[in-house]
């Protein structure tokens, strides 16, 4: 039987490893019963070719995952151990921690999107809530819009929707806000829709009433005999071959002012040069919310560019102050900073060339227009250059005009006017003509007054000018156009004169 044990000794050393024991366990004299405790009885009396066995429950051998022993014709056993895994899996971490990196770039990845998505909602829900205020004002009031008006919040709402739309496809879990979201555009892009209904109704009943006019035109050119007198053409633009102002139309609304509706107080206008009478560039000068300090204004070259809020030259100036400020010749005038000074700013640079006081005129409210403060010192442009409209302890409040040279600021001439200065709301030159404005109600000014400096007359008038807000902050006039400029508390209104034909 000693033949019979050379399978288990192999067996033993092999246990002997795996159960952590360095040496071979060597049968002893009760290896018999050792044997028979871990194989079996039947193993030491030798089992037969291709037999094979499994350990007992509960042995030592239990460590091993599987074994099978046989002996051959010679007596010699064969046998075949499959050992359980016990060394470290090291390809199983590598691959786990790859699949880790993998997942932890994916959620980065995503939370980068989650979180760009989440700033560009908020960006939008401020633009949500100033369209809000922008229709809310539509609903109350009852002026006609351009139709450039709703275009731009078309374009705004347009937007929105679009952003909405991606949003709802990549972004991951709960969708309630972006869903909110999407109403409330929804609902927006349906009221502005309406709105526009409403504006082209009015439009087309303007329309037909022009139509009618023209007809009506046409119908008096044919009907004109031989011997009638043909009224003179109207003036050339930029030319003073007419009688004055007798007319003015209805306001145009170009747009609210760009720095928003809390700036009520600024100016506005068009650039004119005698030079060039058709290519000056617009303006837009609000004050800031004080209503007295001009910081910031804006220069666009077209009226598009205005309207679009586009391509725009932002410039920032710290000694403006008031709404008196006119452009002549690529310059602006402004008047300085508690001072009776007046500054030239080059347009093309933001720099200031001369700096020139007004000869005792008041200043820091004195003597300020009715309902406007800080604007003590008014300067205007017309088709023969610069002026100042201003008032002094001297004339006792009563307006004085006075022409300047737009090179150096000094003044050439000056009149004295009978016209108390706070009574006015403001006031334009026209060919050398000053016209001033009172307040008749919340929806009315009337040009009441004038003085003509080229004969030193002055007079009442009683054209009726209708305007969109309360208060006029400042006009200005344009020659080439034959247009005002009107800044109506943060709005930019348009109006076109009308002269008297007749040359007087």
């Amino acid at each position: 039987m000693r033949t019979g044990l050379l399978c288990p000794l192999a067996l033993l050393f092999l246990l002997g490893q795996t159960t952590g024991n360095l040496e071979p366990l060597v049968p002893g004299p009760s290896s018999s019963s050792f044997l028979d405790s871990v194989f079996g009885s039947n193993f030491i009396s030798g089992p037969s070719s291709n037999d094979s066995f499994t350990p007992s429950p509960g042995s030592e051998s239990q460590s091993l995952s599987n074994f099978t022993g046989f002996e051959d014709d010679h007596g010699t056993c064969h046998c075949s151990v499959t050992l359980p895994d016990t060394t470290f899996p090291v390809q199983r971490v590598e691959r786990l921690e790859f699949t880790a990196h993998v997942i932890s770039q994916k959620f980065e990845k995503e939370l980068s999107k989650v979180r760009e998505y989440v700033q560009l909602i908020s960006v939008y829900e401020k633009k949500l809530s100033n369209l809000t205020v922008r229709v809310e004002i539509m609903e109350k009031d009852t002026i006609s819009y351009t139709e450039l008006d709703f275009e731009l919040i078309k374009i705004e709402v347009k937007e929105m929707e679009k952003l909405i739309i991606q949003l709802k496809d990549n972004f991951v879990g709960s969708t309630t806000i972006v869903d909110q979201l999407e109403v409330e555009i929804r609902n927006m892009s349906l009221l502005v829709e309406q709105l526009e209904t409403l504006d082209k109704n009015n439009v087309l009943a303007i329309r037909r009433e022009i139509l009618a006019l023209k007809n009506r035109l046409k119908e008096c050119e044919a009907s004109k005999g031989e011997n009638v007198t043909v009224s003179p053409p109207p003036p050339a633009p930029g030319s003073c071959g007419h009688g004055g102002v007798v007319n003015i139309s209805k306001p145009t609304i170009v747009q609210l002012n760009w720095r928003g509706f809390s700036f009520k107080y600024g100016a506005w206008g068009r650039d004119y040069s005698p030079q060039q009478p058709n290519g000056g560039l617009y303006w837009v000068a609000p004050l800031n919310t004080d209503g007295r300090y001009l910081e910031y204004y804006r220069l666009y070259n077209t009226l598009d560019d205005l309207l679009l809020y586009i391509n725009a030259r932002q410039y920032q100036i710290t000694y403006g102050q008031g709404s008196g400020t006119a452009v002549y010749n690529n310059y602006m005038y402004v008047n300085m900073y508690s001072s009776r000074n007046i500054a030239k700013i080059n347009l093309d640079d933001n720099r200031v060339e001369v700096t020139q006081p007004v000869p005792d005129a008041a200043y820091n409210n004195r003597f300020s227009y009715a309902n406007v403060d800080w604007q003590d010192i008014d300067l205007a442009v017309d088709e023969n250059g610069l002026w100042v409209i201003y008032a002094t302890e001297a004339s006792t409040g009563n307006m004085v005009i006075s022409k300047l040279n737009d090179t150096t600021l000094t003044v050439l001439d000056t009149w004295y006017t009978r016209q108390y200065k706070p009574s006015v709301s403001n006031a334009f030159m026209v060919c050398g003509v000053l016209y001033a404005t009172r307040t008749l109600n919340t929806r009315e000014e009337e040009i009441f007054y004038y003085y003509d400096t080229n004969t030193g007359r002055e007079g009442s008038l009683d054209v009726v000018m209708p305007k969109m807000r309360e208060r006029v902050q400042s006009i200005n006039y344009h020659p080439f156009d034959q247009k005002l400029f009107v800044y109506n508390d943060g709005y930019l209104l348009n109006y076109d004169l009308i002269f008297n034909k007749e040359p007087k």
